[in-house]
């Protein structure tokens, strides 16, 4: 023992600090060279499992090489290989799509002066749900409860502005989603508006935003912009809002068909 002290602090006078970090040792062998990650990239990326399956998982792929599961999944983390995932999209044939694009885009990244930038939508089929019974709210040792059985009372269109600088979003539900609804739902934007305002309104390409009966209350109306786009933010809002009502039927659409009638 007093061998071993004797070494280190003389270790520590000749190399001060230094000498209490570890040395780099050469560790265990690679197993898998590069050829062979080469190879898992290229079979990964361009080749199919030979049982039908459409895509590799790691026990696939495991199951027709050399290589255990465990490094599979290790080099698929590693070089952010993902065969079992798939991503849709959309390429348009629009030939004004790029001027659209930077329309878009640049009301949403630098708003005009003395403008109010709104993205507008409609989310038809929703359910106005209502529980038989009141909601058991959470509490200590118990989760939040409600009934299995509900009344129906049809379905309702709920429509949506966000404004694009604060937030804020207007919403109002309407019976269907035809012109004279979305045509009701801008007078209502109009009316929230403040005077001296242009109103620059994000829509998508459903047939009742260009109904003539709506072109001809906007040509009415020199501060309304409309901006035409296939996929818009408040469209995620109103997906969000749906589902959340349907989980939450005690506090459902139903509620806001007697506020929005």
């Amino acid at each position: 023992m007093r061998a071993t002290v004797d070494k280190w602090r003389a270790r520590f006078l000749e190399q001060r600090i230094n000498v209490l970090y570890d040395e780099v040792r050469p560790g265990k062998p690679r197993t898998i060279d590069d050829e062979r990650v080469v190879e898992l990239i290229h079979r990964t990326l361009h080749t199919k499992p030979a049982d039908g399956s459409m895509h590799w998982s790691v026990r696939t792929f495991a199951a027709e090489t050399t290589i255990s599961a465990t490094s599979v999944h290790r080099f698929f983390k590693l070089l952010r290989l993902q065969p079992h995932c798939s991503e849709s999209f959309k390429l348009s044939i629009n030939p004004f799509f790029i001027e659209k694009l930077r329309d878009v885009v640049g009301l949403y990244l630098s708003p005009p002066e003395n403008a109010l930038v709104l993205c507008a939508d409609e989310k038809s089929q929703c359910q106005a749900l209502e529980r038989t019974q009141p909601m058991l709210p959470m509490g200590l040792g118990h989760v939040e409860g409600v009934t299995h059985d509900y009344v129906r009372h049809g379905t309702t269109t709920l429509f949506a502005a966000l404004n694009v600088l604060n937030g804020a979003v207007l919403v109002a539900c309407k019976p269907r989603h035809r012109n004279h609804e979305f045509l009701s739902f801008l007078r209502e934007i109009d009316k929230a508006a403040p005077e001296g305002l242009d109103v620059h309104c994000i829509v998508d390409n459903y047939g009742a935003h260009k109904h003539p009966t709506v072109k001809a209350w906007l040509a009415a109306r020199p501060r309304w912009h409309m901006h035409f786009s296939p996929l818009i933010v408040i469209s995620l809002y109103t997906s969000v809002i749906a589902v959340a009502q349907d989980l939450d039927s005690d506090h459902s659409i139903h509620d806001s068909l007697h506020a929005n009638p």
